[in-house]
């Protein structure tokens, strides 16, 4: 009882330094959802403030390697264990960066997940933010309900989704989680709405367009941003470039900006 309560007190004293606390979250996976976390934390570093990233997704850690700095290592210190620096203003924490093995699994059931999550709450030593963004793993299980409850105060979810239907029938369940524990939904992103022709320029609507948007509007929930496919983004993400950046595509880094606007809009702030 003792060490959970200075736990306890651990993680209040942490999160008392970070202003914003985001929950990521969409319904099923495949839908971009640690693609738009690592990019939507890199345009917030961008306009200067600073921003930690949480891997809470402990079967699937991707955010290393979305982030280009996959086979790094997390340090201890006397402050706690130590994020990585994946840019300027920018660190990240992920269960990927304490093994030496990225690919060996992660088999463990949900308290030990749980107690994970707590402990990287706890004991990384985050320092003052403007905003700590944790990536959760798709679906409504242990990790988002451990992230939901453990953390503060946090600010609301952002909610990923295709545009096409089952990826919204999903997509409700996410947002229903939300009122359920009584967190706001900051806004829903349509991600892969659309794909640019590199030829004509025209958008190609392989998955549908628009879903997520008519949904939002519906439930009554902001909508934050379409943003498209193109070529060039695979492999850029692949190799952990940063798709707000001028090297990538002109109507992705544009969709990141209008999710930015959109995102410091719904949580009133405008300025690093």
């Amino acid at each position: 009882m003792k060490q959970q309560r200075e736990q306890e007190e651990r993680l209040a004293q942490r999160m008392a330094l970070i202003k914003h606390k985001i929950l990521v979250l969409s319904g099923k996976g495949g839908v971009g959802k640690t693609t738009v976390a690592a990019n939507l934390g890199r345009a917030l570093a961008a306009r200067h403030f600073s921003v930690g990233l949480l891997d809470a997704d402990i079967h699937g850690p991707n955010l290393p390697l979305l982030l280009g700095v996959e086979g790094q290592h997390a340090e201890a210190s006397e402050m706690g264990i130590r994020p990585v620096v994946a840019g300027t203003n920018l660190i990240v924490m992920s269960v990927s960066l304490l093994t030496d093995d990225p690919s060996q699994p992660v088999v463990w059931r949900g308290p030990l997940k749980a107690a994970l999550l707590r402990q990287f709450l706890s004991d990384v030593d985050w320092g003052p933010l403007d905003f700590l963004i944790v990536d959760n793993p798709p679906g409504t299980g242990d990790e988002p309900l451990t992230a939901a409850q453990s953390i503060p105060d946090p600010d609301g979810v952002l909610i990923v989704s295709l545009p096409q239907a089952v990826s919204l029938l999903d997509c409700r369940k996410a947002i229903n989680f939300a009122h359920a524990l009584g967190l706001p939904v900051l806004g829903l992103v349509e991600n892969m709405s659309g794909f640019v022709c590199p030829h004509c320029g025209r958008s190609v609507d392989l998955f549908g367009s628009g879903g997520a948007e008519r949904m939002a509007r519906q439930l009554g929930v902001p909508f934050l941003a379409r943003i498209p496919m193109a070529v060039g983004v695979q492999a850029m993400t692949d190799r952990g470039q940063s798709l707000v950046g001028e090297d990538a595509p002109a109507e992705v880094h544009q969709a990141f900006d209008t999710l930015v606007d959109n995102f410091l809009q719904q949580i009133g702030t405008s300025g690093g």
